[in-house]
């Protein structure tokens, strides 16, 4: 069984889903959060690259 950053240096999927997901919530967090106007600022941006991260690493090998 590899190791996670193995998985990632070998393009598998599950690890990269894993982040992109993670960039996923990371960017709805942001846009939810009432404190701090920079990171409310950068929510949509961090979304979409990991929405489109996610599209794209669907395609990589198991």
């Amino acid at each position: 069984m590899r190791t996670f950053f193995g998985q990632l240096l070998g393009f598998k999927r599950g690890a990269w889903e894993m982040v992109a997901s993670v960039l996923i919530a990371l960017g709805v967090i942001m846009l939810m959060q009432p404190f701090v106007l920079s990171l409310f600022t950068y929510s949509f941006i961090v979304t979409l690259v990991g929405t489109v991260m996610f599209v794209i690493v669907s395609h990589f090998p198991e």
